[in-house]
């Protein structure tokens, strides 16, 4: 994530360090295994109508494998069984991500943040507009 950090906010170690030391909690956090080595980290909350991704992040040299996909497909399996919408918020900058989140049936329903910096993304599609007619 350092470099998307990196080109929306600059990097600053201090500022970094700071803000690792107070949202880091282990005990929310699963990691990502890949042939017995730790290749990234999830963190998915449960909330009253939707299964939030909080964080899904794979070391580069696990990406592009298929490993983020089989990890997004089994939480919107998940979602579908609780009767529930799979959200997540990516960062506009992550073209990447978003771009597998689309794929994987994902709908931008809006953006957020200062400058739009967030897109939030849901497996329910938005809501259009009804037609009104004469």
């Amino acid at each position: 994530m350092g470099a998307y950090i990196t080109q929306i906010w600059g990097w600053d170690d201090h500022v970094q360090r700071g803000f690792h030391t107070r949202v880091f909690s282990p005990g929310r956090w699963q990691i990502i295994t890949v042939d017995d080595a730790d290749a990234g980290m999830l963190h998915v909350e449960q909330r009253p109508t939707e299964l939030y991704l909080a964080r899904i992040e794979l070391d580069p040299d696990y990406q592009g494998r298929g490993i983020g996909s089989r990890l997004i497909r089994t939480l919107l399996h998940q979602a579908r069984r609780q009767d529930k919408d799979l959200t997540l918020d990516v960062l506009a900058v992550n073209q990447r991500a978003h771009a597998l989140y689309r794929r994987m049936g994902l709908h931008e329903i809006a953006r957020h943040g200062e400058n739009n910096i967030k897109i939030r993304m849901s497996s329910r599609p938005p809501q259009s507009d009804p037609i009104h007619r004469s």
